[in-house]
């Protein structure tokens, strides 16, 4: 049986107070190679928590995060750091773009800590800005791009890589609704082509593209089977 991409286990997230704040309750959750997940539930769920905690920008309070078969709960600072540069893409819904840096230079900054030689490295950059559709403006600067074609850089960023997962937080949150359809058109794409993806959204348009829908509520965890993309 495949190593899962993502295994959680009792994982949780309680805030210190007074009142200590249990933002995510022991979960458990398997998401394999090549899967398509969703998680959806209202402002103050929970997501934001699941989706650092995945991420690997926080640390869990409780329970296991396995990322690859590999317990990140027994990393150090460092360690994490570097796993989530090799394994994790993470997509925000503000892009993250230095304004006066081209598409390949925003794309180039993922790879800052790769000991790879620079011209593999322009190669790898350039590669994924072809696969995004960008591949014609690699000399373009993001301040001259529209909204969709500046996310596109920033998925781009986060697949030079090869991330085992692809992590996407509300990625059509400041797109008009045809440049997010066409972004939804090309995490498709993503999915086709082996990528994990988990989604994090309040759009149930956004979550229909997906196979798998996780619900958040109060910190809770649960699932239903959406109708998936194809």
């Amino acid at each position: 049986m495949a190593t899962p991409v993502i295994e959680l286990d009792a994982l949780a997230r309680t805030y210190p107070g007074p009142p200590p704040v249990p933002a995510l309750r022991p979960a458990d959750l398997v998401i394999g190679a090549g899967d398509y997940v969703a998680v959806t539930g209202p402002s103050g769920s929970g997501k934001s928590t699941l989706l650092h905690l995945l991420g690997l920008l926080d640390t869990p309070t409780g329970g296991r995060y396995l990322l690859d078969g590999l317990d990140t709960s027994a990393l150090g600072d460092r360690d994490r750091s570097a796993l989530r540069g090799r394994r994790i893409g993470v997509v925000f819904q503000a892009f993250h773009l230095l304004a006066y840096r081209t598409a390949l230079e925003n794309v180039l900054l993922a790879q800052l800590y790769n000991n790879t030689p620079r011209a593999a490295r322009l190669a790898a950059a350039a590669g994924a800005l072809d696969a995004v559709g960008l591949g014609h403006r690699l000399d373009a600067l993001p301040t001259t791009l529209s909204g969709g074609e500046a996310q596109r850089i920033a998925i781009a960023r986060a697949l030079v890589n090869q991330p085992s997962l692809l992590l996407c937080d509300e990625p059509t949150g400041n797109l008009d609704s045809a440049s997010a359809a066409a972004l939804m058109g090309l995490l498709d794409q993503l999915n086709a082509a082996g990528y994990t993806i988990v989604v994090i959204t309040h759009d149930p348009a956004v979550a229909a593209h997906a196979r798998r829908t996780i619900t958040i509520s109060d910190g809770v965890l649960s699932e239903r089977t959406g109708a998936g993309h194809g």
